[in-house]
């Protein structure tokens, strides 16, 4: 006998357009098995109306034959009566008892369905900023109730939709096996002939019957053991974020389904949402609506950027950014876990690690890579006091050789203790809040810890014998505790980007870098205002990334007030080459050594080749704009 397809009561509560799918085929097969139940019926009563009027017509036949009147109309009076009770009985008590059930199920199923629709719209209309507790209380418990109504009526829709896989197979041969006993019944004669072919047949489907009666019995109370088991869980699943305080979020995730809001724009100014369900596939994000068979492709999340936004006063949302900087969609989730679970897991597949060999064990080796990382410090929250006594404050011997262009390393590789001190706050925005300008203001100077002095002129930049500007965006910087080794930038990089991962933080500050032979300046690109200003004589250490040649890092000296040093790591990532900028720098810092002496510097010069305009070419390739281009305007090139 072949195996009975059955629909997952487990899958209930999750309500999924798959297993919304799966419910149209059994509806459907319900829907068909109706309409045959109907034409058999008609079919059935036809036969027994025939028999009927045989059982007439055989009545005003024994009229005529005296001898014969009870032996014909008892025999097709029997007849009709066993057709009537062991043909048209079961299909009619298998439509009005069975086809019916599943017919009202569905309808309080819909109905149950449409009223958690409604809840879930008005709970996320709640307003964000004017909270009300009460109000959000009680839309939480009417969600609760229309969740647990319809997780009731789905289990007893679905288990009504299991029990009629089988029942149909019985009330479709049951009549069968009627009409064929009465046909043998009524022809003695023939039954004689074909009864010895027929009985072991009409046995073994007799026995297929009764199996199936039992396997229905099993299945029955299974479902009611389990339908119980599911109802008795607690309140909470049925409650839309029920752990406010303190959610247990899964951030090793690399793929992710369930029910979100899609912000859709309508207007210029009018926006709607709409209720979908999304999961992950690849790298790419699907959304599958109601009665779809499959879904549809929604977002590319390779290289994309993730982060929770405010919108509309709305809770829980957040915003997918294109590799290429544009805002993509901004989806909201109904709780704080859903939320933070769906950042961590685009983050993830941005990452690309779901092309790895063990995507899971790669994901839970970065994250516990990044929980090592330490607390980030944002320009919304109060920087944290950290003393970083420095030592071995010794200046990094340069190279002279013209083929080297970064500053040596050490023989032997440092611990990260000695480097940086465990604890050290990074901060990741380039302008400081202003709670830390008026402290820093109260009975002293003020003290830029990026060097940014109050003259925004910057005059020398004219004069300067090397200009040269990179497009570049900050990352982050820390205090350190030596520079007489470039490992404590690596250090800095892997201590910087881990935080961000672990935090999800992907807003970066753009900026053009121009290195003089003076200076290296920081300037918004919008304003051409200053946003930093370092001393090239102050920086002691740059490198660039061994593996990801667009990060680069560089070490400055700054005076304290207290008349001690501090050493400051500043980590960028930059459109070109991170080597390109070392060598900018690297030329700035040999320029002031040669500036003293005329005849060196002008065999610096000369050993610089210049192009048609007499601009010396620092670099073989220029740097890129934002479109990927040549900047013409940001070119490697300086005037003498």
């Amino acid at each position: 006998m072949p195996a009975v397809d059955k629909l997952l009561l487990e899958e209930a509560l999750q309500d999924s357009p798959q297993t919304r799918s799966l419910l149209s085929v059994f509806e459907e097969d319900a829907g068909t098995l109706t309409d045959y139940t109907n034409q058999l019926l008609q079919a059935m009563q036809r036969v027994y109306g025939a028999q009927n009027e045989m059982c007439l017509a055989t009545q005003q036949l024994s009229k005529q034959l005296l001898a014969y009147e009870k032996q014909l109309n008892v025999l097709h009076t029997e007849l009709a009566k066993q057709l009537a009770d062991t043909m048209v009985l079961p299909i009619i008590q298998f439509r009005e008892k069975d086809l019916t059930e599943v017919s009202t199920l569905k309808d309080l199923f819909g109905l149950a369905s449409h009223e958690h629709d409604l809840s879930m719209a008005k709970y996320s209309r709640l307003p964000k900023k004017k909270e009300n507790e009460k109000v959000k209380t009680e839309v939480g418990k009417e969600v609760a109730a229309a969740r647990r109504k319809q997780h009731l009526s789905s289990l007893q829709y679905y288990c009504a939709l299991n029990a009629l896989q089988y029942r149909k197979r019985m009330a479709m041969m049951e009549p069968m096996i009627g009409f064929a006993h009465g046909q043998i019944n009524f022809f003695k004669k023939g039954a004689e002939m074909f009864s010895k072919h027929m009985d072991s047949f009409l046995s073994s489907v007799a026995d297929m019957v009764q199996s199936i009666q039992v396997e229905l019995e099993a299945e029955a109370e299974k479902m009611r053991v389990s339908q119980q088991e599911f109802l008795s869980v607690d309140e909470s699943v049925y409650t839309p974020d029920s752990d406010v305080a303190a959610p247990q979020i899964n951030r090793n995730l690399i793929q992710k389904a369930g029910y979100l809001n899609l912000r859709n724009k309508t207007g210029l100014v009018t926006t709607t949402w709409e209720r979908l369900y999304f999961f992950t596939q690849g790298g790419n994000l699907m959304c599958q609506p109601r009665g779809a068979v499959a879904g549809g492709l929604i977002q590319d999340l390779d290289n994309c950027s993730v982060m929770a936004v405010d919108c509309e006063d709305r809770r829980y949302c957040f915003q997918i950014t294109t590799p290429n900087g544009k805002s993509g969609i901004i989806l909201q989730a109904e709780s704080r876990k859903e939320n933070e679970e769906w950042i961590c897991a685009i983050n993830n597949i941005s990452r690309q690690i779901y092309l790895t060999d063990n995507p899971e064990a790669v994901a839970i080796k970065l994250n516990q890579t990044a929980l090592q990382a330490v607390t980030p410090i944002t320009s919304f929250g109060k920087k944290q006091e950290s003393s970083c006594p420095s030592q071995n404050l010794k200046n990094s011997e340069m190279e002279n050789e013209n083929d080297k262009i970064v500053p040596k390393a050490t023989a032997s590789l440092p611990e990260a203790e000695e480097l940086i001190a465990p604890g050290t706050p990074i901060q990741f925005d380039i302008v400081l809040p202003a709670t830390e300008f008026l402290d820093q203001n109260r009975g002293s100077r003020r003290t830029n810890p990026f060097g940014e002095t109050e003259d925004e002129s910057f005059p020398e930049a004219e004069d300067s014998l090397l200009q040269q500007m990179f497009i570049v965006r900050f990352l982050g910087s820390m205090a350190v505790k030596t520079d007489s080794t470039t490992e404590v930038i690596y250090e800095a990089m892997r201590q910087v980007l881990a935080a961000r991962a672990i935090h999800n933080i992907f807003r970066m500050t753009e900026s053009h870098l121009m290195v003089t032979s003076q200076s290296l300046r920081l300037i918004d690109p919008q304003t051409q205002v200053s946003r930093a200003n370092f001393e090239l004589t102050s920086v002691t250490q740059f490198a660039a990334h061994q593996e990801n040649k667009r990060l680069v890092g560089f070490v400055i000296r700054v005076p304290e007030s207290t008349g001690e040093e501090s050493l400051s790591t500043y980590i960028f990532e930059s459109n070109s080459e991170g080597e390109k900028i070392c060598y900018a720098i690297n030329l700035g810092k040999e320029i002031i050594e040669v500036q003293k002496d005329p005849e060196a510097l002008a065999q610096l010069m000369l050993s610089i080749p210049l192009t048609n305009d007499g601009k010396y070419v620092l670099l073989n390739d220029q740097p890129d704009d934002n479109d990927g281009n040549p900047s013409e305007h940001r070119g490697a090139e300086s005037e003498a």
